[in-house]
């Protein structure tokens, strides 16, 4: 998998952010185990527990095309270099991590990749 590619996804749909209070945009884009990618951006409610993560948005949407195994996901903000999930989203990518992990792709000061481990950013993640 080019995760360039997957960064360069999480760049452009970060332009769709709808962020007016937090003024945070941020995008994502995954890639399942069966090598489909799958898009999302956060959008803000002004009852800010309403508010969804770009991370979430896109694992809805491999979850509602019966996708269930995600390989790896890129993450990014203009605002923000190292633009890491929060807690509540690293626990639902720990849901839905393929059996071999699940990398976590970021990008520096310099413009270059990162790549962490789901296990690495959540050790001891709820599993059932």
């Amino acid at each position: 998998m080019d995760y360039k590619e997957l960064m360069d996804r999480a760049k452009e749909v970060s332009k769709n952010s709808y962020s007016p209070y937090s003024k945070f945009a941020v995008g994502a884009c995954l890639v399942t185990s069966n090598g489909k990618m799958y898009s999302g951006c956060n959008f803000e409610n002004s009852s800010f527990g309403m508010t969804i993560c770009a991370e979430r948005n896109a694992v809805g949407s491999a979850i509602a095309d019966g996708e269930r195994e995600i390989k790896a996901i890129a993450i990014y903000s203009p605002n923000q270099k190292h633009c890491y999930p929060c807690g509540a989203c690293r626990q639902v990518l720990n849901e839905f991590k393929a059996p071999e992990g699940l990398d976590v792709i970021t990008e520096d000061e310099n413009d270059e990749l990162k790549i962490s481990k789901l296990c690495e950013l959540l050790p001891e993640g709820f599993n059932l």
